[in-house]
């Protein structure tokens, strides 16, 4: 029996289960060491996002992910959730990749527009000069990137952030493990999936490994990033990224490391 390769899936455990089943019908066999945690989190610009919501004081609100979606409601302890979904029914969304869009509809929402290219920079291209004097809120992760906010401001929108969850470096024997089959070249492919997954990686080779081999390491396997800014930071750590898909989902980025993994 042909062995399969083996694929690093590193993202955080809620999205393990569909990860897992996405790189196996791509042909990998997956290995899953989450290194990024995600954590609520509620800060003192949460309510007045609210509020406008609930006033229809906002022009637009903008989910960059499922997660941002997701905190946000915890966030509302469940007592006047209800109102607040009803309200951003009647508010403009736009939403980031099409798993954010699905997130909505499940919350009976709709997004009036998607960037073509899942990227903060993408909704700041697509939007244009149609924001100018526009009030704008978006819910999301405390390091969220800033292109976002500034792109907006730079065309005259007034924008809100909110950040409604956070994320943390998980570690244990897991993670060393992870590190310790990287430093034995037994894993094939490695997919990272945000910039953040990234720089945790590199500091758990830091403190499990020598990095400078686990980069040694990395050069030799196949290397996917999700997207353009994924791809930069993988870049400034010395690691030469293979493949970026077309679209920015996992499952495009799987699919097209298993192209990448038959043409060796």
């Amino acid at each position: 029996m042909e062995k399969k390769p083996v694929l690093a899936i590193m993202r955080p455990e809620t999205y393990t289960d569909a990860s897992e089943d996405a790189a196996a019908a791509a042909g990998f066999q997956p290995f899953s060491v989450p290194v990024v945690t995600l954590k609520g989190m509620k800060d003192e610009a949460f309510d007045g996002f609210a509020q406008r919501v609930l006033s229809q004081k906002t022009d637009l609100v903008i989910f960059t992910s499922a997660n941002g979606i997701e905190y946000t409601l915890k966030n509302l302890d469940g007592v006047g959730e209800k109102d607040f979904l009803e309200a951003l029914k009647k508010v403009p969304i736009a939403a980031i990749g099409p798993t954010t869009r699905k997130k909505l509809e499940s919350c009976g929402l709709q997004s009036s527009m998607m960037p073509g290219e899942y990227s903060s920079e993408g909704l700041v291209s697509d939007l244009g000069k149609d924001v100018s004097g526009k009030v704008i809120d978006i819910p999301r992760s405390f390091y969220g990137s800033e292109v976002l906010v500034k792109g907006l401001e730079d065309a005259g929108a007034v924008v809100y952030q909110t950040h409604v969850y956070t994320l943390d470096v998980p570690e244990g024997a897991l993670q060393e493990e992870l590190i310790e089959k990287v430093l034995a070249g037994e894993i094939d492919a490695f997919a990272f999936t945000s910039t953040m997954m990234v720089k945790n990686f590199m500091a758990l080779a830091d403190k499990n490994g020598d990095r400078d081999e686990v980069i040694e390491r990395l050069n030799e396997a196949i290397v996917g990033a999700i997207g353009y800014p994924t791809a930069q930071t993988v870049e400034s750590f010395g690691v030469n990224v293979d493949v970026v898909p077309d679209e920015f989902t996992f499952e495009a980025l799987v699919e097209a490391m298993k192209e990448r993994i038959t043409h060796i």
